[in-house]
């Protein structure tokens, strides 16, 4: 299985192994109604050649990845304004998926839309990244990304296995915070921005999300192939567990984050279920995100 970390250590010289984590394709994109010339459409090309060769070159962690078990991401910037050649305002979606053990699945792990990018930009220069310090505002959001795209990953391999990303894409949230870019203040008056996102993550409130994760991939998804009945409960059950984060912090970023990146596969996992299940997940459904009520009543179609 993916991340066997301590055996990975004695295969650290084998030619076959990559320290790169991430397999992320990037798309950079003018907004619709934004009015772009040549020269801005190639400088977003090589906007997004870079921002490419710093997510999938940079060395984030030390372990030692296959090329098959780097993590599958996307990173899609669509510009909304450039109020010069080199300054850029938009929006970015992130999100990234792992593989379910024995088959050809992927599960989303994280889906985001981060409406707070704005950073600048000049042409032929490499994207510089320090984890000690504040540079300049793409590196940090970027990195930010990288680190709890981990994070969620290694948490859905191991309990709570992805501490250490989390904590590190804090660190890039503090040093951040008093640059005045959007998305990294506690007092912006936003619940749902950078800052707000690791600031859950660690939060022992916010706990059962993390022990979801584990429960929800290894104990459910990735144990169907043998077992569909088992995991499924599996499922049932890790989903009951954030009944306490619903109550302690409401329609929470986290919550949603998780959510969003589920409830389709949700519905299509207990659609195949008895109807005693499918009822126990369409309650338990609409308890953790009623905004989406009848997406989840779809179950009993």
């Amino acid at each position: 299985m993916k991340r066997i970390f301590s055996l990975l250590i004695v295969v650290l010289f084998a030619g076959n192994l990559f320290s790169q984590e991430l397999n992320c394709q990037i798309t950079v994109q003018a907004a619709p109604g934004l009015q772009v010339g040549p020269v801005e459409k190639e400088i977003m090309t090589e906007l997004e050649a870079s921002i490419y060769d710093f997510m999938n070159n940079t060395r984030w962690t030390t372990d030692v990845f296959e090329i098959e078990e780097r993590i599958n991401c996307n990173l899609m910037i669509t510009i909304s304004e450039m109020p010069s050649q080199s300054t850029f305002n938009g929006k970015m979606q992130i999100q990234s998926s792992r593989p379910v053990y024995n088959s050809g699945y992927n599960t989303v792990l994280f889906n985001f839309e981060d409406q707070d990018i704005s950073f600048n930009y000049l042409r032929n220069t490499a994207i510089l990244f320090s984890i000690d310090q504040y540079r300049d505002n793409l590196s940090s959001i970027l990195a930010f990304y990288a680190y709890m795209i981990i994070a969620y990953d290694y948490d859905s391999f191991e309990l709570k296995g992805g501490t250490k990303y989390f904590n590190k894409a804090q660190t890039i949230s503090a040093n951040a915070k008093n640059s005045g870019d959007p998305g990294w203040s506690a007092s912006a008056g936003k619940k749902n921005n950078r800052y707000w996102m690791v600031d859950n993550a660690i939060q022992s409130v916010f706990e059962p999300i993390r022990i979801t994760y584990y429960n929800y991939h290894r104990l459910g998804f990735d144990i169907m192939y043998d077992d569909m009945v088992g995991g499924r409960k599996a499922v049932l059950e890790s989903l009951q567990l954030l009944d306490k984060v619903q109550r302690a912090r409401p329609g929470s970023l986290n919550l949603q984050i998780f959510l969003t990146s589920k409830s389709d596969e949700l519905v299509n996992l207990f659609s195949q279920a008895e109807i005693t299940e499918k009822n126990a997940a369409i309650n338990v459904l609409k308890k953790l995100d009623p905004t989406n009520s009848s997406k989840y009543q779809e179950i009993l179609n």
